[in-house]
């Protein structure tokens, strides 16, 4: 049996209703911090000595970071695999 529910609502609604905190200030305030910093921002050099300060493993640490998701998603899905293959020998 398959069950489609379709639900209309703003994102705020739907992190309240998950009981999700409300971040909006707290994005406010980066977003306008990201603001000025690119306003200081004259070159490419300037832009590529910034991105190095936000992130100081670099390229290294996105790849970290991709392998760690590409695992989590494996290993859901092997584990998703699993309890199918178990259902389907219980019918």
């Amino acid at each position: 049996m398959k069950v489609h529910v379709e639900i209309d609502c703003t994102p705020e609604e739907a992190r309240a209703f998950m009981g999700l905190p409300d971040v909006g200030q707290a994005n406010d305030v980066y977003v306008e911090m990201m603001t000025k910093a690119m306003k200081g921002v004259g070159s490419t050099e300037k832009l590529q000595e910034y991105a190095n300060q936000l992130a100081p493993m670099g390229q290294v640490g996105m790849k970290l970071f991709q392998n760690f998701i590409e695992g989590a998603v494996k290993a859901q899905g092997a584990a998703s695999g699993a309890a199918a293959g178990k259902s389907d020998k219980d019918k």
